[in-house]
């Protein structure tokens, strides 16, 4: 394993028992809405700090982009992507499906992307050239070849409800389209199920950096294909994704137009 991506797992275990304990303990997590349906805890920064921590010790040189906290300032070589608890909403209810995601770029590409499960104690882990993995086995997208036999993840556009119209219309011709559609409300999880071929594709809108990096990394390395819902390569910058088997792409693409 590479030096980086042991210390980005490391960091996410961290992360993860944070998760866990607070989870054990059970309600009162001082829930604030940081904008309409989007919500954070302390658990989100204590778990967030717990990632830095981790990362700062190792390579204080390099810079961070988290959700709770945002960017460091200034450019570096090496930049970490941190979504310390991805599905956080879930999390509050009690509905087991959340993760940690932690990548890293490099020069402005991604190189190692890490997912961790901590309610499963599932680890997805992926850098580039080296394939991808769940707990150290070595994970490929499905077999599917027809978007007909796909079950496809979503997520809604929850921080974006101007655009339910235009999802709205996408989920219709998905659902009469594809073979099943499912939406458990942590996109960085879908993305890792579509590497490891529990999802045969997945798309969404109004999605972060954070919330994409490492899973798209991770379908890629599985042999999957990524980009936005054009098909282009700047779905971190735009926040839409869509993501697919090789013999599903294109045809979910011209689905979702």
């Amino acid at each position: 394993m590479h030096p980086m991506l042991n210390i980005a797992v490391r960091a996410a275990r961290r992360a993860g028992s944070v998760i866990n304990r607070a989870a054990l303990e059970g309600g009162g997590f001082e829930v604030r809405a940081k904008q309409r349906n989007d919500f954070v805890t302390k658990v989100d920064h204590a778990a967030e700090a717990a990632i830095i921590e981790t990362v700062r010790k190792a390579y204080p040189d390099h810079a961070v982009l988290a959700e709770e906290s945002g960017a460091t300032p200034g450019q570096a070589e090496y930049q970490w992507i941190i979504d310390p608890l991805d599905g956080t909403t879930n999390f509050i209810h009690g509905f087991p499906q959340y993760c940690v995601s932690i990548a890293i770029r490099h020069r402005g590409a991604l190189a190692h992307g890490v997912i961790y499960d901590p309610t499963k104690n599932e680890l997805f882990t992926a850098s580039k050239g080296r394939g991808a993995f769940l707990n150290d086995r070595r994970i490929r997208v499905s077999k599917c070849a027809r978007l007909g036999d796909a079950l496809v993840g979503t997520g809604f556009p929850f921080r974006e409800v101007e655009r339910i119209e235009l999802y709205t219309r996408q989920l219709k011709t998905m659902m009469q389209t594809a073979a099943g559609v499912r939406r458990a409300g942590a996109a960085a999880l879908d993305l890792a199920y579509v590497a490891c071929g529990r999802l045969d594709a997945f798309w969404e809108m109004g999605l972060s950096a954070w919330d994409m990096a490492a899973g798209a990394l991770m379908i890629l390395e599985a042999g999957g294909l990524v980009g936005d819902l054009r098909g282009d390569a700047g779905y971190l910058d735009s926040g839409e994704i869509a993501c697919a088997t090789p013999k599903v792409f294109s045809a979910l693409l011209e689905a979702l137009r």
